[in-house]
């Protein structure tokens, strides 16, 4: 009895407070001042790409352990960027016609976009705040960020910044548009002209792998910087650039910027062929003994010269070497020299060097092709699932939610709530076990350990069973070679040669050519392309001679006598 008085009393004492709530909230709601939104910042386009190149630079300077790669390099060439297309360091900034527009035309928001769109078509770039560094900033030499309140000016239409609503509908004479894939072109550039080790290949798989900010990176930026509308579309990313396009951003960059001849490329530099070879011949497992076989290519071929190697922008006639490619394409070429890889003779000589091995198990190993073909396979078979596994499991979505203006703002926020509490309770239902700590980055793909018995290292395999010794000089028992491609593309635009099929060439070959695109995480058609330009180069004297015919077999000269 008593339990249902208090419990009586409980509600009567409830209602009559949600009462006196009810109330007090009317009369609360109606002394209540509107809440003014916050617009954070005023901030320009190539802000945002400025925040992104930082911390691009800080994770690079971190891998590569070199001070200078960001303040002294990629900072000088950013600053260049926004002198050349008229955005800082200028004495007229382009963003003083731009706030001009933009006050004497506030009252309107269509006028004010439509002229601001006129001035952009007839001026040189994007509009920026004054080129005057703050060393204050924490920031660094990179700070250009202008942290004034935007709460009176006046905004570019339904974007957080200033010229967000424009930025991607206007083309601009003589100036190279920012983007995404062009902040990549920054980094490769300051890497390049700082001939380190980490080669175009590498810096997208960093990229991909997440030791560099690419994907979702704009939810590092201040909560200033107010992001919504076009924003979007200019700074959220949902896939990698290719190689081919990263790698055409930074020539026109490089030419755009007017930059001078790149320091030299010598042998002693990673980029280097010969010490590029060093590297994927260890990265494939193959013998170490290839390598002196591949610098007689390079030699041969004349691709390991300073002038061939080392990058001018201003020269017309300067070669645009991919150097990753054209290493792997050298180890190809050379591979072809030794194996012919037709299918038929690395088979049978496989079988040859098998039943050798086996009757001199205690001496040194000759290279078994099939032996090392199978163990390569299942390495790369079960490394191409994992990462198909990765590309699943990848949460595509950023942490920070986007929305298209203001007023879906707290719309999309209960949005990504809802959408996190449901991913935890899948979690919990599912049992998944939460991932592990992110590797630090490495060059790497494979560990060939000596040590390890999973797997066959193929490193200290001798190569005496393909080798004879004729006139003094030590050469292939393989006497022919066969030309992957003797056609250039039909097309007038086109100077490649002719598109790779796979059904016309050797499955051999194509094993070689799909595993250095696994490694270097490109099609296997760039490869094939640049194992036709060495074998042009090797091979010179019978292109000159025969420009017309198409033949695939001939006899070839012995490379042993330029060694």
């Amino acid at each position: 009895m008593e339990e249902e008085e208090t419990r009586i009393k409980e509600v009567d004492d409830s209602s009559a407070q949600f009462a006196a709530n009810s109330k007090s909230q009317s009369i609360s709601r109606g002394l209540r001042k509107r809440k003014t939104p916050d617009k954070g910042w005023e901030w320009y386009i190539c802000e945002g790409f400025q925040y992104i190149l930082l911390k691009q630079a800080e994770a690079l300077q971190t891998i590569v352990g070199c001070p200078q790669l960001k303040d002294e390099i990629l900072c000088n060439f950013w600053r260049r960027y926004l002198q050349k297309s008229n955005q800082a360091y200028t004495k007229k900034p382009y963003h003083r016609i731009n706030r001009k527009a933009a006050i004497d035309s506030s009252t309107s928001g269509s006028e004010w976009e439509t002229e601001l769109e006129d001035l952009l078509l007839g001026g040189s770039s994007v509009s920026e705040n004054e080129g005057v560094v703050n060393s204050d900033s924490s920031l660094g030499q990179f700070s250009l960020l202008s942290q004034t309140s935007a709460s009176g000016s006046t905004k570019s239409c339904h974007s957080g910044s200033m010229d967000g609503s424009v930025y991607s509908n206007v083309k601009r004479r003589g100036t190279l548009l920012m983007s995404m894939p062009m902040t990549l072109a920054f980094c490769y550039m300051s890497l390049l002209w700082l001939r380190e080790s980490i080669t175009l290949s590498d810096l997208l798989r960093f990229a991909e792998d997440g030791h560099i900010p690419y994907m979702n990176c704009f939810q590092y930026f201040p909560e200033e910087m107010k992001l919504y509308g076009p924003d979007i579309q200019i700074f959220h990313v949902q896939s990698l650039p290719s190689y081919s396009a990263v790698k055409k951003n930074m020539f026109q960059l490089a030419a755009f910027l007017d930059l001078p001849r790149f320091p030299p490329i010598t042998e002693s530099c990673f980029l280097h062929p010969n010490l590029l070879c060093i590297k994927y011949l260890l990265e494939a497992n193959l013998p170490d003994e290839l390598h002196d076989w591949t610098c007689r290519v390079v030699k041969k071929t004349g691709i390991g010269e300073v002038a061939f190697l080392t990058f001018d922008p201003v020269a017309k006639s300067a070669h645009r070497v991919s150097y990753e490619i054209q290493a792997a394409a050298v180890i190809i070429v050379t591979l072809k020299l030794l194996f012919l890889l037709n299918d038929k003779y690395e088979w049978s000589l496989a079988d040859f060097v098998e039943e050798r091995n086996r009757e001199n198990e205690e001496g040194t190993q000759w290279f078994d092709f099939k032996k090392w073909y199978k163990t390569i396979k299942k390495t790369m078979d079960e490394a191409q699932e994992k990462k198909a596994e990765d590309a699943a499991r990848y949460i595509w979505k950023s942490e920070k939610p986007l929305f298209s203006s203001l007023k879906t703002k707290w719309h999309s926020y209960k949005k990504r709530q809802m959408t996190v509490n449901l991913q935890r309770q899948f979690e919990r239902l599912a049992g998944s076990v939460q991932s592990a700590e992110k590797q630090s980055p490495s060059s790497f793909h494979f560990n060939w350990e000596e040590e390890n018995t999973e797997r066959a290292c193929f490193h200290a395999h001798s190569l005496e069973g393909i080798m004879q010794e004729k006139d003094n000089v030590l050469t292939t028992v393989n006497p022919k070679y066969w030309l992957s491609s003797l056609k250039l593309c039909q097309k007038s635009e086109c100077k490649h040669w002719t598109v790779y099929e796979e059904s016309q060439y050797p499955r051999s070959y194509q094993f070689l050519l799909n595993l250095f695109g696994f490694l270097l995480n490109i099609a296997a058609s760039l490869i094939h392309e640049e194992v036709c330009l060495v074998e042009q180069r090797l091979f010179r004297a019978k292109f000159q001679k025969h420009p017309k015919k198409h033949r695939r077999r001939w006899e070839r000269k012995k490379i042993g006598n330029h060694s």
